[in-house]
């Protein structure tokens, strides 16, 4: 569905290029057929026609979301939910809104000084060197470390923060708006997004009641497009990986494009590089020996920035391997500001959104990641031996030995996970995979051989620490046509993204062995507006304002309710992106509530709860990212509202009036 009153918002990241040339359904022509010829899934009959496929796309737990599949009008009482706050009205304001009962503190804005010598912010005066000092720009992926290390301390820690990119056209004055504004900046400005980009460690407290941060803690940290990082795994030393700066492919300065992450059971933080295509530009991406490979990344003649202009290792026509050092997961320890991150190429290179860890039934440890592009793929790498909680020195590099799967999902139900190793069926010289590190450089090429599931745009992949059982959040994927659907992406041109879970064997025993190569899979909900897009399923006490659209991001508090952030809804569905909080078991299971609002513009990522459950922080990237927006003239001046002052991305702290759980 259209909405044209809504401005249209330019495509200013690059994760739905669809690199995808020939996706492949790996599913039963059956299927196939039953989901794209009937009427259904076109829109024909709304929310009623889907009901006749209930029993066909619900599996084990979904009993109350079956019902929602032909929902009827129910009064807005709550329903069975767990949830206790009065969920909010849908709205599209310049201001952002809680539930009722809660308050929302700014903690951590763009520009905010986190090192003891850093220049106070002054949005006219944005350099490299105060940039690569000051909190960075649209923040993402968050992660609360307490204080003292090893502890539950809700009110005293560290906050890892990502800083994914940045929009110039808020960022700078007289540079003009729409995307194109990249492409204006002069050698300075450039160094400042790069500075921009990365990172950020800072201790923050709370203090009667109110979080704030502390500009002079002493494992604060800011890591920046050129900090410099090692290579670790497979991949490192790889000829493809190295550059006239450093010819031994092992050394790489920066991290670009972080988007979501994790951390792991030993107390370290995984960030996750994601778009880093757009950085790169240069003749080459056309002609040269690279191209094939270039493309299959998203990587093109013409740079979304101007950087290849200044700085040498963005032209692909001077350093062609450049791009190949990005698109990794990465570690670091956030309680030591001296740490080297490390690039693990083990886990693969695509476009990271999520890596988040379980720990399998004999100790090993599995992380869980989406490549974020329409048509693209779940992946899993589990460790080759268990991590040790009593020898923090044995877990160090315990990322550069393991397995890298990648998810097929069948219409009986079933997971495959396959392996992406050297040697194991297509991934052999013949086909251009002369090592491991080869696979891992093409991950993407190698998973397409392996006819992996091409999914809608997976993004977060968090596990449920209470049933066990794996949540992958599907955001979109509109170029999906009829004869593309199958039982996992139920839905041509889907606007509004989804849920499935993934059911490890022993799930809710508290056995579970996510090193498994073979699990099932179900439908959580299919998103969108019920009687208006069809398809779209909830449990049918979802109230007129408690549905949602474009899940990104995603988190669970103690009791195992999800809480689901979104990007992409006002383009979707005429709302702004928000947090929605379900049950994920019982009578209230994906019976959603609207929670927080976020201004207009902006995108709501990263929800991480303190372990008291007494705070949620949310990241609330891009205010004001609308077409026609400018420094001068942006459509928010959220959060600080002032004359002259643009929008600023920032980290916020939602907690309970007077104390308390967050949905109790």
């Amino acid at each position: 569905m259209t909405y044209p009153h809504l401005p249209e918002t330019p495509p200013l990241e690059l994760e739905d290029i669809g690199s995808n040339p020939q996706p492949q359904n790996t599913l039963s022509e059956l299927v196939v057929r039953r989901l794209s010829r009937r009427a259904a899934l076109r829109g024909i009959g709304g929310a009623a026609a889907v009901a006749t496929l209930a029993d066909q796309l619900l599996a084990s737990g979904g009993e109350a979301l079956a019902q929602g599949v032909a929902r009827s009008s129910v009064p807005e009482t709550g329903g069975p939910s767990t949830l206790g706050f009065k969920e909010l009205s849908h709205q599209m304001a310049q201001r952002d809104a809680v539930a009722e009962g809660y308050e929302i503190q700014t903690l951590l804005r763009w520009g905010d000084p986190i090192l003891p010598d850093a220049p106070a912010f002054d949005p006219t005066k944005v350099t490299a060197e105060s940039q690569a000092q000051q909190f960075g720009y649209n923040n993402d992926y968050l992660d609360f470390f307490p204080l003292p290390r090893g502890s539950r301390n809700g009110e005293h820690g560290l906050l890892a923060v990502n800083h994914e990119y940045t929009n110039t056209n808020l960022m700078f004055p007289g540079i003009g708006s729409g995307s194109a504004a990249r492409l204006r900046t002069s050698a300075e400005q450039a160094r400042a997004e790069i500075a921009a980009h990365g990172m950020a460690v800072v201790e923050i407290r709370k203090q009667n009641g109110q979080w704030s941060y502390v500009q002079d803690g002493a494992m604060n940290r800011r890591i920046t497009g050129e900090t410099p990082m090692r290579v670790s795994g497979p991949a490192a030393g790889n000829d493809r990986l190295k550059t006239n700066a450093d010819p031994t492919g092992t050394r790489v300065l920066g991290t670009l494009n972080n988007c979501a992450g994790g951390n792991t059971p030993w107390g370290t933080v995984i960030t996750c590089e994601e778009n880093f295509n757009q950085y790169f530009g240069g003749e080459a991406a056309e002609k040269g020996p690279q191209a094939a490979a270039y493309k299959r990344y998203g990587i093109t003649k013409d740079a979304t920035y101007a950087w290849g202009r200044y700085v040498d290792r963005f032209d692909l026509d001077k350093e062609p391997n450049e791009p190949n050092r990005f698109g990794w997961i990465v570690e670091y320890d956030p309680y030591d500001p001296n740490a080297v991150p490390v690039k693990r190429t083990a886990l693969g290179r695509v476009k990271h959104e999520g890596c988040t860890h379980a720990i399998s039934a004999d100790g090993r440890v599995v992380f869980y990641m989406g490549d974020d592009e329409r048509f693209d793929y779940v992946y899993k790498f589990v460790t080759a031996r268990p991590w040790n909680p009593n020898d923090p020195a044995a877990n160090r590099d315990l990322l550069d030995e393991g397995t890298l799967y990648v998810a097929q999902l069948h219409d009986d139900g079933r997971v495959l996970w396959l392996p992406l190793v050297h040697g194991t069926g297509p991934l052999t010289a013949e086909n251009g995979f002369a090592s491991q590190g080869d696979v891992l450089i093409e991950t993407r090429r190698a998973a397409d051989l392996l006819k992996a599931t091409p999914m809608d745009r997976p993004e977060d992949v968090e596990t449920n620490p209470v049933n066990g059982r794996v949540y992958v959040i599907l955001t979109n994927n509109t170029s999906r046509k009829s004869e593309q659907v199958n039982r996992a992406n139920p839905r041509a041109a889907n606007a509004h993204g989804h849920i499935v879970e993934i059911i490890p064997p022993g799930a809710g025993t508290g056995k579970v062995d996510h090193a498994a190569t073979e699990a099932k899979w179900d439908i959580f909900l299919l998103a969108g507006k019920p009687g208006v897009d069809a398809g779209a399923r909830y449990h049918r006490a979802t109230s007129d304002q408690g549905w949602l659209s474009c899940p990104d991001n995603c988190a669970f508090d103690s009791k195992g309710r999800i809480w689901i952030s979104t990007d992409g809804s006002p383009s979707a569905a005429g709302v702004a992106d928000g947090l929605y909080a379900a049950d994920t078991s019982g009578d209230g299971r994906a019976l959603t509530k609207l929670f927080y609002q976020a201004p207009i513009g902006a995108e709501v990522c990263g929800p991480c709860f303190t372990p008291d459950d007494e705070t949620i922080f949310l990241a609330i990237q891009h205010p004001g990212e609308n077409s026609g927006s400018s420094f001068e003239n942006p459509s928010t001046r959220w959060p600080d509202f002032q004359e002259g002052m643009p929008p600023r991305p920032a980290v916020i702290a939602i907690v309970k009036k007077g104390g308390g759980k967050i949905g109790a």
